[in-house]
C-alpha cells in the first residue's frame, strides 16, 4: 500500500498564525510572522528523504513524490517502499539497468526517464521519456536536465563514452539535486551551479577516485554531497577520507555518509 504523506501548506500555517494575531498587532509584527511562515514553507517544500538500496540504487521521497534511481536487485530490494512516481536510469550497465527489476517496480503511473542507449534495451511496451545529454524537460512539476557522464582518463575511456549515459539534475521548488551516474570529474560537472544535494560516484577502475571527486565537488560547491557508487574491483573507496578532504577545505559543504552496502563488509 502506498504511504500517505501529510504536508502542512503555507496557507494553512498563515490561517493558524492569523488567528493568533491580536488587535494591537503592528505591521512589523505581521511582517515577522509572514517571514516565519515563508521560512517554514521553504523547509516543507524541500523535504527530501534518501533511502539507499545498494551501490547506485536508491529512492528519493521528495515531499511525497517518489523517485527511484537505477532500480536493480529485483522486487525484493524495494519491499516496503512506496510506489515510484518516477524512475531514472543512467546507463546500460547491469548495476544501473535491470529489466526484471524495472518490470517489477514500474506501475501504470510511473514516468520512466532514460538515455537513448537504455531505451534501445528495454521492452517496446516500456514507454519512456528519452533524454540526450543537454536535454531539459518538465514533468509533474519536476524539471529534469540530462547531464553528460563519461570517462576522461586513459585506460578508462571505453568504460563510459560521452553521450551514452545520463547524469541528471532534478529541480523542484527552487531546490536542485544532482545525480552523477558513472563519470569522472568532467567539465560539465565542474560547471554545475546552485546544487543543493549532489550524489557523486567514486569507484575504480570504472569512474574516479576520491581525489578527483573531491576536487570537482570543491569546484561546483553543492550545499550537500552524498558519496555513492564507491565499491570497485579492489574494494571500497575511502569515503571517510573524502569527507575529511572536503571539510578541511570548505566546511560549508555538508558531507553525508550513508550505508550503501549493508550486506557487505570491508
Amino acid at each position: 500500500m502506498k504511504k500517505v504523506w501529510i504536508t502542512l501548506t503555507a496557507a494553512s500555517i498563515m490561517a493558524i498564525s492569523c488567528k493568533e494575531i491580536k488587535e494591537e498587532t503592528t505591521i512589523e509584527d505581521v511582517n515577522t510572522i509572514t517571514e516565519q511562515v515563508e521560512s517554514k514553507n521553504a523547509v516543507i517544500a524541500n523535504d527530501v528523504k534518501v533511502m539507499p538500496i545498494s551501490h547506485a540504487t536508491f529512492v528519493l521521497d521528495w515531499n511525497g513524490q517518489i523517485i527511484y534511481i537505477d532500480p536493480v536487485g529485483g522486487a525484493a530490494a524495494f519491499e516496503g517502499m512506496p510506489a515510484a512516481d518516477f524512475i531514472f536510469v543512467t546507463d546500460i550497465h547491469g548495476d544501473h539497468l535491470n529489466a526484471v527489476t524495472l518490470d517489477a517496480v514500474r506501475t501504470d503511473g510511473t514516468e520512466l526517464v532514460v538515455p537513448s542507449a537504455v531505451n534501445d534495451k528495454i521492452k517496446e511496451d516500456q514507454k519512456a521519456i528519452v533524454l540526450h545529454n543537454g536535454d531539459t524537460t518538465t514533468v509533474n512539476e519536476l524539471t529534469i536536465e540530462a547531464i553528460p557522464m563519461y570517462n576522461l582518463t586513459d585506460g578508462r575511456l571505453d568504460k563510459h563514452i560521452k553521450g551514452r549515459g545520463n547524469g541528471y539534475v532534478l529541480e523542484k521548488n527552487g531546490y536542485r539535486i544532482y545525480i552523477s551516474g558513472d563519470t569522472e570529474d568532467i567539465p560539465e560537472m565542474r560547471a554545475l551551479k546552485n546544487i543543493d544535494k549532489a550524489f557523486v560516484c567514486m569507484n575504480l577502475p570504472y569512474t574516479m577516485d576520491i581525489d578527483q571527486a573531491a576536487n570537482a565537488v570543491l569546484e561546483f560547491q553543492p550545499k550537500e554531497v552524498v558519496p555513492y557508487h564507491y565499491r570497485g574491483t579492489d574494494g571500497f573507496q575511502d569515503v571517510e577520507k573524502f569527507k575529511q578532504m572536503i571539510n578541511d577545505t570548505n566546511s560549508d559543504i555538508e558531507v553525508t555518509l550513508l550505508d550503501w552496502y549493508p550486506a557487505t563488509t570491508e
